[in-house]
């Protein structure tokens, strides 16, 4: 019985059929420049014959956007240096097609005789990934400004609510204090019933101002006005009041210039972070530190809880991070989370500091 005959092997795709742009480039040690080998790609990615290109090589820099060239020349170098791979991505702009695309180069080095390098590889035409991932960034800018504006909004909503709180209610309810204790210093003795209705209302004014005020401080604490140092050590305080942790706070002596905006932000950053470390972390002890260099400033939030789970950033209901991550983002920072020294999770939130008129100037 005869075996029936294999069925033939695919050949492999020549270079002409790849997609793209196959090539093989030389470099040699005088500085200049030949493309011994083209496919017919060519024509469609750079508008040149392969004719055109190989007799003058040049014409392929004379494509690349000026912006482009001089990282186009630091990547041939540095992998003719060091035989290493040659990967960079550009912009070549065609005249006659009034076309500017991006490319992907990607091209193995190899040493020849005379001190020559020639590097084999392929061109291909990365435009359209290249506009998605810039859509994509520019959707993501939009929405940062978009947050950073809600953000402040409501900033904003809350002072004007805080301010007519301790304004208007608060006003209103020492009015009703005084006009009580007159009234009151003059009930007669007699009548004890009255009395101690009347000092049941007194008590009732009281903790209603109390509220008043206390209201007034969470919507927006008051301690702002007198700068970021005070308002920080003020919500220490509070918090130690409300959980029994205690917090070590080691802040620069004199106050921070910040933006208002940009102090309210790292505020609200600092309430999460201990709001989320009396939820969560089983802690007895936060440290925070602030830190100003000459370019930006840093507080980090530290305690000595349980730490940071590997799932705890992937939970879909982990608002709290979330927000400080974008809250970061709006002020142009960065957000970063860590096992803190000795167990623990630290918090560090960076953020760059506006620089003088001088100081623009010089640089």
């Amino acid at each position: 019985m005869s075996t029936p005959p294999s069925p033939p092997a695919e050949a492999a795709p020549s270079a002409n059929q790849l997609p793209g742009l196959v090539y093989q480039f030389v470099l040699r040690p005088d500085g200049a420049t030949a493309f011994p080998s083209l496919s017919d790609g060519c024509s469609a990615l750079l508008g040149l014959s392969p004719d055109e290109l190989q007799h003058d090589p040049t014409l392929f820099d004379a494509l690349i956007l000026p912006d482009d060239l001089h990282g186009y020349r630091d990547a041939m170098d540095a992998s003719a240096t060091t035989l290493s791979a040659w990967n960079w991505e550009g912009r070549i702009r065609i005249a006659a097609w009034n076309d500017v695309k991006w490319i992907n180069l990607r091209a193995t080095p190899h040493a020849l005789p005379g001190g020559l390098i020639q590097w084999d590889g392929i061109m291909t035409n990365i435009s359209t990934s290249r506009h998605e991932q810039e859509a994509a960034h520019l959707s993501h800018e939009r929405l940062l400004e978009l947050t950073a504006h809600i953000e402040q909004a409501k900033e904003d909503e809350r002072a004007r609510i805080a301010r007519e709180l301790h304004d208007d209610l608060g006003g209103n309810l020492t009015a009703i204090k005084m006009a009580l204790a007159m009234l009151a210093a003059r009930l007669p003795g007699d009548q004890p019933a009255l009395l101690e209705k009347a000092a049941y209302v007194d008590d009732l004014v009281d903790r209603s101002i109390e509220a008043v005020h206390r209201i007034s401080l969470a919507l927006r604490p008051s301690t702002l006005d007198l700068g970021l140092v005070a308002a920080l050590e003020w919500q220490a305080r509070e918090f130690e009041k409300q959980t029994g942790i205690t917090v070590v706070m080691r802040c620069p002596d004199g106050d921070v210039e910040l933006d208002p905006d940009h102090a309210t932000a790292l505020f609200r950053v600092y309430q999460e972070a201990l709001t989320n470390i009396a939820k969560h972390a089983g802690a007895t002890r936060v440290t925070v530190s602030l830190q100003r260099a000459p370019s930006h400033l840093s507080l980090s939030v530290c305690d000595n809880g349980r730490g940071l789970q590997p799932g705890d950033r992937l939970k879909p209901q982990s608002f709290g991070l979330r927000g400080m991550s974008e809250r970061a983002a709006a002020m142009k920072g960065t957000l970063a989370l860590s096992a803190a020294p000795g167990g623990g999770t630290m918090v560090t939130i960076k953020i760059r500091l506006a620089q003088p008129a001088k100081a623009q100037e010089q640089e």
